[in-house]
């Protein structure tokens, strides 16, 4: 029935979305295996793209020419960069989304490309010979071929719902889990877990009073994600924000002896940094009340998520709850909050190409490593995407560094660290952060995506005219000054010093209280030469500028630490035979395999003894 792919992908979440297509747009025959075909790319939490850290990932899958940037372009509702009062190294892009329109985008964009085709059905089985994974069997019996088979199962394997003691089988709110994979996977020796995640309510917008909230529009000068010029609705919608009180944590304490999570029915760990409001309340007894944020779902419904108000609770008790709180004294439910529980593989059988270690050419990306998030998702999809086209053709495997971008961070944390609760990514987890910023993504990134063969040089031409006008901007600047009797007057308005003499542009701008345009104002000439350059680039020679000597202290960090990085580690090297390891670090470092000398130096166990025994064995 079916000709032989080259790449099947298994679910159709951010994950499996990304996977498809960067697999796809690099030349192979890709099949999209989807249990339902009307909800791909499904939002299934908040229906929102973005926030802190994962702004910056989103950027760079769109600098190396994935789409969850552009589709988050073309479905915003509402748009924010997080974070301006702080460095730009903090700055991180956020956009509320319209839930439909979303997944309707990504439908049609997988829809657009030659190379994939999409079948609805339940994979059962991989099929795996002589250690290597050469396809899928269905729900239907049937027998796919491939060269190589991504699994990105998000929460559907052995899922099961909880609302209060209630227990449902299922991989999200009205439909079925899939059952079958992880028990065969575990027969071929991997190791499984069990994770567990949560949702708000839903309610009708209708029956709320929103003049008992706080609006929070989105920023009057729209950002997007995508570096491209993709189109962006013109218009944007309100957020609001209210809050709990004592009244509504003194009714959720009520259906805590029905509670899923502290009954003990809950065996898996939820995300520490999202935690549900009955976790919130029991964890933070002191606090008298928590946020809520009012999100719509999108343009053309009243369906309003409840953001900070996930829960597990009994129905009744999350209703009565609910209208307690200001605006939602009428609120009528949609569908209740619920958590989910599902299995997982911890992310340390793993290579960093996101190939299994146990079998060859099975790629894992997504909530099955134990990560949680659209963005994190995304990321994983992409890149296993990519390493499966270029191990089933013998090229060059994408690894990124950890200097490099988030998305090196994140691949390097769940391979290398392991995790044992649902991972997010922060901007802490990044050494290089000032270096990883969302506005330079494209800088990063795009020459590399390039090289792969996944942007045009029409993409690559703009980031090098990007480079080039933002160096002539700073060049201008060192070379140029401003006069006393000019610039003072606007030094006086920010409350900075005045000047006794004329002083260079470059080293006025260094002053945290002055800005480009403070400069500009008081020079009509560099004023009519920003007239001739974009925002962005404008942006670029302005942090370059306030920044200049960070980024030379950070580089010469990742350059020492490039030795390590560099230094490569036999993939059978026998650590059995180095006694003067710790056993500790024995056990690990066969358990990882680190491909580097700095990878190995990041597993937890492993001390900076025992990498000193390393180096002096391998030098």
């Amino acid at each position: 029935m079916f000709n032989k792919y080259n790449v099947i992908v298994v679910g159709a979440g951010h994950a499996g979305c990304e996977a498809a297509a960067a697999a796809g747009n690099l030349g192979s025959s890709v099949l999209l295996i989807t249990m339902n075909m009307g909800v791909i790319a499904q939002m299934s939490c908040n229906p929102a793209i973005g926030g802190v850290a994962k702004g910056q990932i989103v950027r760079e899958i769109d600098a190396m020419g994935g789409y969850t940037g552009i589709i988050a372009d073309k479905s915003t509702l509402q748009f924010r960069m997080l974070n301006r009062s702080k460095g730009p190294a903090m700055w991180s892009p956020r956009s509320q989304n319209d839930r439909m329109r979303f997944a309707e985008e990504w439908r049609l964009t997988l829809e657009s490309l030659p190379n994939v085709d999409m079948w609805q059905d339940t994979v059962k089985e991989i099929i795996v010979e002589n250690g290597q994974a050469k396809g899928v069997v269905t729900s239907l019996g049937i027998r796919i071929a491939a060269d190589a088979v991504i699994l990105t199962n998000g929460t559907f394997l052995n899922g099961i719902i909880h609302i209060g003691e209630k227990k449902i089988g299922g991989g999200r709110t009205g439909e079925k889990s899939a059952t079958g994979l992880t028990e065969q996977l575990v027969s071929l020796g991997f190791e499984s877990g069990r994770m567990k995640t949560g949702t708000p309510p839903r309610v009708d917008g209708r029956s709320l009073n929103y003049t008992l909230m706080e609006e929070q529009w989105g920023d009057e000068k729209r950002g997007r994600f995508s570096y491209t010029d993709v189109d962006i609705p013109a218009k944007q919608r309100c957020c609001w924000i209210t809050y709990t009180n004592d009244k509504v944590h003194e009714v959720l304490k009520t259906g805590f002896e029905k509670s899923p999570m502290f009954t003990g029915r809950i065996k898996g760990l939820g995300p520490r940094y999202c935690p549900s409001i009955e976790d919130k309340i029991n964890r933070f007894a002191e606090r008298d009340r928590h946020q809520i944020f009012v999100e719509p779902e999108g343009f053309n419904t009243v369906e309003i998520y409840v953001n900070g108000f996930s829960t597990s609770l009994p129905e009744d008790v999350q209703l009565k709850a609910l209208r307690l709180i200001p605006g939602f004294e009428n609120a009528k439910m949609y569908r209740p909050g619920y958590a989910i529980e599902y299995d997982y593989f911890p992310p340390m059988q793993l290579d960093l190409t996101l190939e299994t270690l146990k079998v060859k050419h099975l790629f894992f990306a997504g909530q099955i490593n134990g990560t949680t998030g659209y963005e994190e998702a995304g990321a994983q999809g992409f890149v296993a995407g990519i390493n499966a086209h270029q191990r089933i053709n013998d090229l060059q495997e994408l690894i990124l560094k950890r200097a490099e971008s988030y998305i090196g961070v994140l691949i390097d944390d769940l391979v290398t660290k392991g995790t044992e609760e649902p991972y997010r990514m922060f901007t802490s987890r990044a050494e290089h952060r000032l270096l990883l910023r969302q506005d330079n993504a494209d800088i990063r990134l795009t020459p590399m995506a390039y090289k792969l063969g996944l942007v045009s040089e029409e993409r690559l031409l703009k980031v090098n005219k990007k480079i080039e006008n933002s160096d002539s901007l700073v060049n201008y600047m060192k070379q140029n000054s401003v006069s006393v009797d000019d610039m003072n007057p606007i030094l006086e308005e920010v409350e900075s010093s005045p000047l006794n003499q004329k002083m260079r542009m470059f080293n006025l701008l260094s002053r945290p209280q002055i800005n480009i345009y403070h400069i500009a104002k008081a020079d009509g000439e560099f004023d009519e030469l920003l007239k001739q350059y974009d925002d962005e680039t404008i942006e670029q020679a302005e942090i370059k500028v306030k920044y200049d000597s960070y980024f030379t202290k950070e580089m010469e960090i990742v350059n020492k630490m490039k030795k390590m990085e560099d230094k490569e580690i036999n993939p059978n090297f026998d650590y059995n035979s180095l006694t003067s390891l710790s056993i500790e670090a024995r056990e690990k470092l066969l358990k990882v395999k680190p491909r580097t000398l700095g990878q190995a130096s990041r597993i937890s166990g492993v001390s900076p003894s025992d990498i000193s025994v390393l180096m002096v064995h391998m030098n």
